[in-house]
Formats: C-alpha cells, structure tokens, sequence
C-alpha cells in the first residue's frame, strides 16, 4: 500500500522519468531525488507487476539493476498506481492577476489536465478576458462544475473571500482545491487541498539555505 510520501517521491521520479529513453539506476535517481536508493526500490516494488517478462525475470521492480529502470515500462506503472492514466477536468475560481495567468495555459504544459471553466465575482472582467476556456460569473458556479463534471479547482481570490469561495466549491462537488489565497479554508474532509503560499515557499527555501 503506497502512502502519502511514497505517492509524492512517484510523482518527483514520474518527472525525471517522463520524456526520457535511457534507463535510470536506484542511484542516478538518488543523486537527482536526495532521497536513499534504498527507499526508492522499495517504492518502485509496491507498483503493479508487468506482464512484460524481461521486466518480471530480472526483478527490476522489485530490487532494481545495474542497468536500471527503463522509464518505458515504469512510466505507465507510476501513472496507474497514482491513477493518473485519465483526463480531469478543472477550473479557475477568480480571475485578478493571478489566476488570470492561469487561463492561457499551454495544453501540452497541463498534460492529463483540462482546463475547462473559469469564476469571477466581477462580471466585466469575466466579459472582457480572453481565455481558451469558458468563463462565467460566480453564481454560475456549481450549475457548470455539475454540468461539466469538473473536479478541481485553483483558488486564486483574496485572503477575505477565500472561505466563502471554497465552500461554494466544496458544494458544487469539486474534490481537490489547490489553495493560493493566503488564508486557511476549512472544508468537508473528503476534499483534498493543498496549499500554495509564496512567504512560505520562500521561507521554506530560507532555512534551507542557512
């Protein structure tokens, strides 16, 4: 059973891996994670085991070669054991500079992602933006999130309306909320948030550097 650390370091060694040919020892991916070897065997080992018999005879899953791991193989095992192997749909709920900037995302960029909505309380901005996506005043909110099965959402409102907006999203049936207002929302335990906050990345980085 992978569990959250292990889900995370997947998804850093699904980076390095992904566009790449060549294959990637425990130890070159140690070098580029910071993480033991050790540790990342053992995270590849709970993946589910390919029908590809050379990758099932050598073992590589489960304790790694000299010759590595080839990201062909590992790449749909790390997306199917983080159930990335399908399209999600998400919006952008408020549309000031920030999440604005969000609108014009290039697709290749967002990959397995669509971005299919946009939210302002500010009907003039929601006319007179250009986006790739749709945009809609915010009392159209959870009628479109329904209507287009979108499941998550970036909060990019202000510090003051950020837990009247998550709430409004909560009940619209969104299920994961990437939180950028400099605030701490408070919702149903069933969605899943993460929190993005400059000073604390910045700070973060800081003591790293000390």
């Amino acid at each position: 059973m992978l569990g959250a650390p292990a889900k995370e370091r997947l998804l850093q060694i699904l980076r390095i891996l992904e566009g790449e040919e060549r294959e990637f020892t425990s130890a070159e991916l140690e070098t580029l994670t910071g993480w033991p070897s050790h540790t990342i065997r053992k995270d590849i080992s709970f993946l589910p085991k390919t029908e590809d018999d050379e990758t099932v005879d050598t073992g590589r899953f489960s304790a790694g070669t000299s010759s590595g791991y080839a990201p062909r193989t590992l790449v749909p095992l790390i997306r199917e054991a983080l159930c990335l192997d399908r399209r999600r749909k998400f919006c952008v709920a408020g549309l000031g500079r920030l999440g604005s900037a969000y609108l014009n995302l290039d697709s290749a960029a967002l990959g397995e992602f669509i971005l299919a909505a946009g939210f302002d309380t500010n009907v003039n901005r929601v006319e007179i933006l250009k986006s790739q996506a749709p945009l809609y005043p915010a009392h159209k909110m959870g009628e479109v999130i329904r209507r287009l099965d979108i499941e998550m959402a970036l909060l990019c409102v202000p510090a003051e309306t950020a837990q009247g907006a998550a709430e409004k999203l909560a009940a619209a049936g969104i299920r994961g909320i990437l939180n950028f207002a400099p605030a701490i929302i408070t919702v149903p335990p069933e969605i899943t948030v993460r929190n993005v906050y400059v000073r604390d990345e910045l700070l973060a980085l800081s003591i790293k550097m000390t």
